[in-house]
């Protein structure tokens, strides 16, 4: 059983985070993107599927590639974000299931069934996702999830070579400018949104 974590630390991941639309000019480093991926694998997914696949545009060019397939308000954040980063999900990811869950013919069970991959995928991929965001809050980052884009563009922008790997949404990361963000939206208290059976 793991160790309960302070309030201070679920601060950081959860109560006091925000979605931001600005950051401040600190550079975010190739060895942070490392670290975020080498926290956030640990997530768990069905079968350890495993499926999302990210890119991570951090030159000036690979950010305006992804602002062009943009909506007009995000845009402009891609463009001045440290980096933004492309989630896709592997609708081919059952062909590294007997590496990645090798006790059982995992990859038998998605065969010739391209609907319950791409569920699976999706699922599995939005899991890591969230993933990316908690691992970057914990290592000191903010982010700025955002589907206001044209998932086809960026598909065709992107993932060209690799066309069963499809966008899912993608995520500004730096350190945020507390300036760009609006209040605390509601959340709402349990008896709202949840019952116990």
């Amino acid at each position: 059983m793991g160790e309960k974590l302070s309030d201070s630390a679920l601060d950081t991941i959860f109560r006091s985070a925000r979605s931001y639309n600005g950051y401040l000019d600190q550079p975010v480093t190739e060895a942070d993107c490392h670290a975020i991926w080498d926290l956030m694998k640990w997530g768990p997914t069905s079968a350890n599927q495993m499926p999302a696949r990210l890119i991570w545009c951090t030159s000036d060019a690979a950010k305006a590639k992804l602002a062009a397939c943009a909506s007009g308000t995000n845009a402009p954040k891609i463009l001045a974000a440290p980096v933004t980063v492309i989630l896709g999900n592997d609708e081919d990811f059952h062909e590294k299931l007997p590496e990645l869950f090798p006790h059982a013919n995992a990859k038998a069970w998605f065969d010739g069934n391209l609907p319950l991959r791409q569920l699976s995928a999706m699922r599995n991929g939005t899991l890591q996702g969230a993933y990316f965001i908690i691992a970057a809050r914990a290592l000191g980052f903010d982010t700025g999830p955002m589907s206001g884009f044209d998932n086809a563009a960026v598909d065709a922008a992107f993932f060209a070579d690799t066309p069963h790997i499809k966008s899912n949404f993608i995520t500004t990361l730096g350190f945020g400018d507390p300036a760009s963000i609006f209040d605390r939206l509601p959340r709402p208290a349990f008896d709202r949104f949840n019952s116990i059976a």
